[in-house]
């Protein structure tokens, strides 16, 4: 799963972003097992469903390189993928140490109902607004999430997180630039992510959910539930700023966490691992 890519995330100026974030975001996974050791069970599991988004979402994103709206943002959606791809490895690595399986065999060779992603990365990237819409709505709980996880008793967790959430924090400004530009834009621009948030909201709620497996971790994870209240805070400041008002969709009855998804997850796990499926232990 290792990839390089340029790494100039500029936008006129505007989003500035460390160039070696996502090179380094890659070879965090490099640096594991040996932060965090072998993860229990439960850890495992946890790890499974933050990797999981990252990986989906990163399929997503890479879909944009050469059909993004102009040229810089090819190289700000690539690498805000490539630096998905790296918390997806690290997560996906430490996630596998406890049952002795690889980031590519948690990649690749899982089916879609053994993967516990939520379902607002698995929706469609649709035109540049929604896209954008997603990512406003996902790296802002990444943000709340990361900045918690960062205080995790767990090493492998807490290492994974210090890392990550310099990078979650650049798409977290991405993504709002994106929405306040287009927010206050063109009639049509105002309109497209008017209906983008519209129908991302719905999906907004599902990685706040508390459950079983919450309950066993107790306080070596942030409780999602807790997480609301930032993420809330935050986006409000964003539409308040827009001049949008918060959608009105009720929240859907998401249960990616618990390998129930929506139809267009199958379509992206085709894409992405018919290769390595194909040509089994294959190298380049």
């Amino acid at each position: 799963m290792t990839a390089e890519a340029p790494v100039d995330h500029g936008h006129d100026g505007e989003f500035d972003h460390h160039g070696d974030v996502a090179v380094d975001a890659l070879d965090l996974a490099d640096e594991l097992p040996g932060a965090g050791g072998i993860a229990s069970p439960d850890v495992a599991e946890y790890a499974l469903r933050l990797g999981d988004d990252a990986l989906i979402l990163s399929q997503q994103l890479g879909w944009w390189i050469s059909r993004a709206p102009e040229l810089e943002e090819d190289l700000a959606l690539g690498n805000i993928g490539l630096d998905l791809l790296g918390h997806a490895r690290a997560l996906l690595r430490y996630a596998g140490t406890a049952s002795g399986r690889t980031e590519d065999d948690l990649a690749y060779w899982r089916d879609e109902h053994e993967f516990r992603c939520c379902w607002l990365v698995q929706q469609p990237n649709g035109d540049f607004a929604d896209t954008i819409a997603r990512q406003l709505l996902f790296s802002t709980y990444q943000v709340e999430l990361y900045d918690a996880l960062e205080h995790s008793p767990d090493p492998g967790l807490q290492a994974i997180a210090a890392k990550a959430a310099r990078e979650v924090a650049y798409h977290r400004d991405h993504a709002v630039q994106w929405t306040l530009r287009l927010a206050g834009g063109t009639e049509e621009s105002r309109r497209r992510i008017v209906r983008a948030l519209g129908d991302i909201w719905a999906y907004a709620d599902e990685p706040f959910q508390d459950d079983e497996l919450i309950d066993r971790l107790g306080d070596v994870v942030p409780r999602p539930s807790t997480l609301r209240a930032g993420f809330d805070a935050a986006i409000d400041a964003v539409f308040a700023e827009a001049e949008l008002e918060r959608p009105a969709a009720k929240p859907a009855m998401a249960r990616g966490r618990s390998g129930s998804h929506t139809s267009y997850l199958g379509y992206i796990l085709a894409e992405m691992q018919w290769l390595a499926r194909r040509h089994p232990g294959a190298k380049w």
